[in-house]
């Protein structure tokens, strides 16, 4: 994540993970979610705060999914189901449940389904915010599989020439096995940057970058705005990937149609006909790697191609070349042995709910 969304270390609290776990399970828990799926909630966004997408973690997902617990938004104990399916496909239904719960349930079956004929498509209707979408597509790596993940839903994303938004920031995460190289794992917004670094970026008092949202009329911002501007709650007009059409923009647009596509129209969900602010759904594959090719000679091309990656020599200013998912396996080594560093109004929040629910609180241990 670029240094300009992260938390300085001069302010950084560094919290052990195994405390941040508790207290985060623990808020699940009395939200009245079950104990097997608090689990799973909480390993998604511990997944996130260690591999460095704070974005996707407990300091901007955390209080939302509170939120929508308890206004009625998120069932926390949905009746998840298939309602129909083929050898290799399915549509999921999450009665309204949260997205971090049932899209690893839906990787599951398509796991299973890829272990029978090579390729297992799920898609997912009726189930809230699916977090960091690495963390899906990871699961099928760790079968010696290639993962995907889509999630689409709300209006943020501007049109390339358009005044209004009309996509959300629709990600696409992809992984694949490697053998003694780390596992390419890429995740990213089909807008120039996620929604959720807005956030971020106001906790920290930054300013956005040029050609990463637009101005009020839909033009698009290549100035720089101030962070107040786009505020948690307020209008967010951002930019396709690629800002410009000059730049490229038009393809971050279709990708994000792509996305919408393949979680709404294909699942059945709601809204995607019109497009609302409100439709949400999401889309998981798993790809048997031995259905093509065998596995130990695609993870030693694996190995080579993404070794060859590491070795390019490096443009002045850089000492080193990656891939994605380098990075992220660094952060978490790094924090594994550190701690996790939250902004310490994250921190406070954190003792203002677990004081309200009732949870034992040792954050800043």
């Amino acid at each position: 994540m670029l240094k300009h969304f992260q938390v300085p270390d001069d302010i950084a609290v560094r919290v052990k993970i195994e405390n941040l776990t508790a207290a985060t399970k623990g808020v699940f828990l009395k939200m009245g979610v079950p104990e097997d799926d608090a689990n799973v909630a909480t390993d998604v966004l511990m997944k996130a705060d260690l591999r460095g997408a704070d974005t996707h973690g407990v300091s901007n997902m955390l209080r939302a999914y509170v939120a929508s617990y308890g206004d009625g938004r998120t069932n926390p104990t949905p009746n998840e189901k298939i309602v129909r399916e083929t050898a290799s496909t399915a549509v999921y239904d999450g009665d309204n449940g949260l997205g971090i719960i049932t899209t690893p349930h839906a990787m599951e079956i398509a796991i299973a389904k890829a272990k029978n004929t090579g390729v297992g498509m799920v898609t997912i209707k009726n189930s809230g915010h699916a977090g960091m979408m690495a963390y899906h597509a990871l699961m099928a790596v760790k079968e010696g599989m290639i993962g995907t993940a889509y999630t689409a839903g709300g209006n943020s994303m501007v049109p390339t020439w358009g005044a209004e938004p009309k996509l959300g920031t629709n990600p696409i995460a992809f992984a694949a096995p490697t053998g003694t190289e780390e596992p390419f794992s890429f995740d990213a917004a089909t807008t120039s940057i996620a929604g959720n670094k807005i956030g971020l970026a106001n906790r920290l008092g930054h300013g956005l970058q040029p050609g990463w949202v637009a101005n009020d009329d839909g033009s698009p911002d290549m100035e720089g705005a101030a962070v107040s501007d786009f505020s948690a709650g307020g209008v967010r007009m951002q930019l396709p990937m690629g800002s410009t059409r000059e730049l490229g923009s038009h393809k971050g647009y279709s990708l994000g149609v792509m996305v919408d596509i393949m979680c709404g129209p294909l699942s059945g969900a709601a809204g995607f006909g019109a497009a609302t602010k409100e439709r949400r759904a999401h889309f998981v594959a798993a790809y048997d790697v031995e259905a093509f090719v065998p596995l130990d000679e695609f993870k030693a091309d694996m190995d080579g191609m993404m070794k060859g990656l590491r070795e390019t020599k490096p443009a002045p200013g850089h000492d080193r070349v990656v891939y994605a998912g380098m990075i992220e396996v660094e952060t978490e080594a790094e924090r594994r042995e550190i701690g996790i560093p939250l902004h310490p109004e994250v921190v406070d929040w954190f003792e203002g709910i677990t004081s309200e629910l009732n949870i034992p609180f040792n954050l800043r241990d």
